[in-house]
């Protein structure tokens, strides 16, 4: 083939480079450009960075909730909420298991938050079940979010080595932030809302939204503004009837975004535990209620009358009323509510509880998850084996009246009590323990009766926590206008509490005022109670847990002297926590646990004691207690022990163990000696 005839080829293969080279180009420079424009946002540190954590200010060893992660999930960030402040060591340690706790506003224990919520209650029990090993709870909870939030938390948290995640969500599926009738809506497939999340950690999207934003701003369309109730300011579309497409596109984005998130898990072999929902079933009416189109006066006449006839006690009427009322339109909210309320009343629960349930999915104002969800949860839980479905439900029930959910273990809509967050801690514990991720427990196994009798109660929270119900029922959707007139400011709790409630005292404040006023009062036990709480709030605050323990010397508690200075010497170890410890040990009459303490007081001797003499009666001590549990009837032995306690000024310890020797032998004189010089040694 000559030269002149491969010219027409070359020329043709030279376009058709020419053209694609034009295409990479017209693809490639604006990329390029949009990267160097993120570049430069970033090289200035524009807009917000929605990272999980961040470097904890006090402490860069440790992370913690990064406060702007939520602005991620609203279109107006105005209204974005906050959530709990709990630091974790960036490294975990080999001793630390680590929880995280994943949903809505339930979930960070609203109206109560900080120690009333269920994540609290679980750790206070599982600290002083397991006292030897170090839990790190974090909370990332939020008011007004929804699964998408939770599935974009998940997939961070997976890098953060946990040892277990928590979820209760699905309240908020519909009104939530980008919910399916939420006013910070980003559309209804969930698959593009993921997506647009995702493009939200790009500077330049941000600089587009805020843009836009601005433009609307400007031109006096702006969308919510702040200062409302949030409850209404989150609501788009008010009515959304049973089964309507709207009403499908909450279950829809529920069970993908659940589906996805327990996926997520299930792929890292990462032990996952999901609640399923309660809510206030018996005591609570139908938000909105559908009438239908026709036969409307008919059905609404039965409807009057019935409500009437009940109000008079006149059930056998009220139930002609309303069972005509049912027969001409089936799905009134209302009608079903009041058919369970005179069911109730004549004693048949379980078709009260049929009525009931139909009532709150036929309710057009969804603030209520409708029973689809949990059948959601169920199925999907059986799904990955990694996944335990915790029944809070069933929980619940077995401690309402009738198992019918209502008043008694929640104080709204969905909020539980402090009652009903102590039952859901206790769900997630046994759930927990079921799948054998901690030992079995021995001695310092805490039932839940003794939870909630040990868990330091706290007033100022729990009247907070009325008085913010209450103002909640006295806006939309409630409207009672009156529901803040029982709020009577009398003690100084109660002060507190309206301040923590209505203006905006951070409530590390009004637990210092609290603290204050109870040592000055010399209430040393809510004194102490406050410093627990506190303890909860910062679990890394090795002061914190040396001042509780001082505060039970006072109380003469040595139980709990020993469990907070054990937790602060483990903080921050020192030659005085140390020595509390082993003559607390000793008192009680553990010297294997109190030898550790001596040998650390010993190398740490900054007061110069001469501890050899001690050490050596302990040790002797773990001896002799080895030769009796061989010969519990061995007088010498118990004897000894008596007296190397006695000569180490232990007289718990020396009198324990004369008593133990006069069992066998009551005339023993080395005993009857040692007893009585004790005794006067007491009493001079």
């Amino acid at each position: 083939m000559t030269k002149k005839s491969l010219q027409p080829l070359t020329k043709g293969a030279s376009k058709k480079r020419i053209i694609l080279f034009k295409g990479i180009s017209i693809i490639l420079i604006p990329l390029l450009i949009l990267f160097l424009i993120e570049l430069f946002l970033r090289l200035f540190h524009y807009g917000n960075d929605y990272s999980l954590f961040i470097e904890y200010k006090g402490d860069k060893d440790y992370l913690v909730f990064n406060p702007d992660a939520s602005k991620k999930f609203f279109t107006e960030q105005q209204i974005a909420t906050k959530g709990n402040s709990e630091v974790f060591k960036k490294k975990k340690d080999n001793n630390t298991f680590r929880i995280f706790v994943l949903g809505e506003s339930t979930t960070i224990g609203y109206p109560y938050f900080h120690n009333g919520s269920f994540h609290r209650w679980l750790q206070y029990r599982l600290t002083h079940t397991y006292p030897d090993k170090n839990f790190e709870i974090i909370n990332l909870s939020l008011t007004a979010v929804n699964s998408y939030t939770v599935l974009s938390f998940a997939k961070e948290v997976v890098n953060y080595e946990p040892d277990a995640v928590l979820i209760y969500t699905g309240h908020n599926e519909y009104y939530g932030a980008l919910g399916a009738a939420s006013t910070q809506n980003l559309g209804s497939n969930p698959q593009v809302i993921n997506f647009i999340l995702s493009l939200r950690n790009l500077k330049l999207a941000q600089f587009i939204i805020n843009l836009y934003e601005g433009i609307k701003n400007a031109f006096g369309s702006g969308g919510t503004k702040p200062g409302g109730d949030r409850m209404q300011l989150m609501v788009a579309k008010q009515e959304i009837p049973y089964y309507s497409d709207l009403y499908e596109k909450g279950i829809t984005q529920f069970r993908d975004n659940m589906d996805e998130i327990m996926n997520l898990f299930s792929k890292q072999h990462i032990p996952l535990f999901v609640s399923n929902l309660v809510s206030n079933e018996r005591d609570l009416k139908p938000f909105i209620s559908f009438e239908p189109d026709s036969k409307s006066p008919e059905f609404k006449a039965s409807l009057t009358s019935g409500i009437k006839a009940f109000a008079d006690n006149n059930l056998k009427l009220a139930e002609s009323c309303f069972k005509k009322a049912d027969q001409l339109y089936s799905s009134s909210a209302i009608c079903n509510y009041y058919l369970g309320q005179l069911a109730y009343k004549q004693n048949d629960f379980v078709k009260a509880k049929q009525y009931y349930l139909k009532a709150k999915d036929l309710d057009g104002l969804r603030f209520r998850a409708p029973e689809k969800f949990n059948e959601i949860l169920t199925q999907l839980c059986s799904k990955y084996p990694d996944t335990k479905l915790v029944d809070t439900r069933a929980a619940f029930e077995n401690n309402a009246a009738h198992q019918i959910i209502g008043d008694e273990l929640t104080v709204d809509h969905v909020h539980p009590d402090l009652k009903g967050y102590a039952i859901i801690s206790d769900t997630f514990y046994e759930s927990i323990k079921k799948s054998k991720l901690f030992p079995e427990t021995g001695e310092n196994s805490i039932t839940f009766k003794q939870l909630r009798a040990k868990m330091p109660e706290n007033m100022v929270d729990s009247i907070a926590g009325v008085y913010r119900v209450l103002n909640l029922k006295k806006h939309w959707p409630y409207n009672d206008l009156h529901a803040t007139d029982s709020i009577k400011i009398i003690t100084y709790e109660e002060k507190l509490a309206y301040k923590l409630a209505f203006e905006n005292i951070k409530w590390a404040n009004i637990m210092d005022n609290l603290y204050t006023y109870y040592i000055n009062n010399r209430q040393m036990l809510k004194a102490r109670n406050v410093l627990e709480n506190l303890a909860l709030e910062y679990p890394t605050d090795a002061d914190l847990y040396e001042r509780i323990a001082m505060l039970s010397g006072e109380l003469n508690d040595t139980e709990n002297i020993i469990f907070n200075f054990k937790r602060s010497f483990d903080l921050a170890p020192s030659f005085n926590k140390a020595h509390y410890l082993f003559v607390n040990y000793l008192k009680i009459d553990k010297p294997a646990d109190a030898i550790f303490y001596i040998d650390y007081a010993i190398s740490n001797n900054s007061q110069g004691f001469n501890l050899s003499p001690i050490k050596t009666n302990t040790e002797q001590i773990i001896q002799l207690q080895k030769q009796y549990l061989k010969d519990t009837a061995n007088v010498p032995v118990l004897l000894q022990i008596a007296n190397s306690y006695a000569a180490m000024g232990n007289k718990d310890g020396a009198l324990k163990y004369a008593a133990k020797a006069l069992k066998p032998d009551p005339e023993n004189k080395t005993a009857l000696l040692l007893i009585t010089q004790i005794k006067n040694t007491s009493n001079r």
